[in-house]
């Protein structure tokens, strides 16, 4: 028998780009190849595919390391074809063939058939959103969009991925119950702008429709949302929140700052009073919400006085989920021209970990609120003293786990009434209720 050749798929940064790489997988394995999701050049391939992030400048660093880890992996034999797609090389297509020229192709963002073809010759055969799964089985991550057109002016993204361009509601759907008949029991729904979706396509802002009719199909357990934009925020989705059983009570929404000076250096057209009715709006219109949010510290035109508001708002709101970073200025980007990045590093890094050091009480807080309770819990793995999962609250990856007892076996993708016993800040310690 002919043998498969090896394919290497090392995707880097979000989700969003795991995606991709899930879809380019589906294509090369379509044409015969074997594939490895995130392999450590250990094992000798016919080629190697790294899927690059572009975003921030530890992303971007990260990305160029493993590119340079895989032309060391060629130069000792260990594989044949070295290739680089994803947004460091759609960013950077006419610098970086210069700058490692031992990389044999570079490929944009979305050149999955390129990619196919430059390696077997053949036309890939597939549905445009087959992929194959490297999460656990049980969820999968479901990108409903590319591209923004929000512009603010920290971020690269609309530079890298272009204009905001939804996915058609049907094909979306398609997706969904394909998934579903692979055994897909979460999903967890993505773009960079949950907002806007539909309206370029429908002239009307669909994400409250779309997200009806997923839960809609047989078989799906939890639908979870990432990556709302609070400006012309869509209110009527937070009904579906409510209404259906299947949506989990959970939003992640960037919301940056709340100081209205650093709102407006970031273009992010809304002030903080409008963030904070928002806020008030999503609570009250659906109790028990859990609101995942990133926060920003040291961008331009953030004093002590600025920082404080942060914290005071951060203090006063008690976010269940919250992450933040410090502002690093990215080239080309409005902040980058327009805004000088004066303040020092370690002013950035004191402020951050002051905010962190917050989020930490106030998540131990949300967390201690649970003992006691019985939470739905789906299993994500086992480990030697314990199963671990996930609340409805709980993204993978991102947010806390549940550790659960072994008082009885437990199967993988499963959901279990499981009591909370103990709390920590990021983990809720609990057995299975009988």
């Amino acid at each position: 028998m002919k043998r498969r050749k090896k394919i290497n798929i090392v995707s880097l940064g979000c989700s969003k780009n795991l995606v991709d790489s899930e879809r380019l997988m589906r294509m090369l394995d379509n044409v015969g190849f074997s594939i490895t999701h995130n392999g450590d050049y250990s094992e000798p391939t016919d080629a190697v595919v790294i899927n690059t992030c572009g975003f921030i400048s530890d992303a971007k660093e990260e990305s160029v390391m493993e590119v340079l880890k895989a032309v060391q992996a060629k130069e000792e034999g260990m594989t044949d074809n070295v290739i680089v797609m994803g947004c460091l090389s759609e960013r950077y297509k006419d610098e970086l063939p210069a700058e490692i020229p031992q990389v044999d192709r570079w490929f944009g963002k979305t050149n999955w058939p390129e990619i196919t073809r430059y390696l077997s010759e053949k036309y890939p055969a597939s549905a445009p959103f087959d992929r194959i799964i490297t999460t656990p089985s049980h969820h999968a991550y479901l990108k409903i969009a590319e591209g923004c057109n929000r512009f603010c002016s920290f971020c690269a993204i609309p530079l890298i991925t272009g204009r905001y361009h939804s996915r058609p509601e049907e094909e979306i759907i398609e997706e969904v119950k394909m998934l579903v008949s692979r055994g897909v029991k979460e999903f967890n729904v993505i773009a960079q702008d949950l907002s806007n979706y539909g309206r370029d396509l429908y002239g009307e802002l669909r994400i409250a429709s779309l997200v009806d009719k997923i839960a809609d199909v047989p078989g799906v357990e939890w639908i979870r949302l990432h990556y709302a934009y609070p400006a012309d925020f869509p209110l009527d989705l937070l009904d579906v929140i409510n209404r259906r059983d299947n949506v989990c009570k959970y939003l992640d929404i960037a919301l940056q700052h709340i100081s209205d000076n650093v709102l407006e250096n970031m273009r992010r057209h809304i002030n903080g009073a409008q963030t904070r009715e928002l806020l008030a709006e999503i609570r009250r219109r659906v109790p028990g919400i859990h609101i995942r949010t990133t926060l920003m510290v040291g961008f331009p035109g953030e004093g002590e006085k600025e920082f404080e508001e942060l914290m005071e708002f951060a203090r006063q709101q008690r976010f269940e989920r919250m992450g933040a970073f410090a502002y690093c200025e990215e080239e080309d980007t409005f902040g980058a021209k327009n805004f000088p990045d004066t303040l020092s590093e370690d002013v950035k890094q004191q402020r951050l970990d002051r905010l962190m050091a917050l989020q930490e009480e106030i998540s131990l807080s949300h967390q201690e609120q649970k003992v006691g309770s019985v939470q739905r819990v789906i299993i994500d793995r086992e480990e030697p003293d314990y199963y671990v999962g996930r609340t409805q609250y709980d993204s993978p990856e991102v947010d806390p786990e549940v550790l659960v007892e072994k008082t009885k076996p437990l199967t993988v993708g499963e959901f279990y009434n499981v009591e909370i016993k103990q709390a920590l800040p990021f983990e809720l310690i609990g057995e299975v209720k009988e």
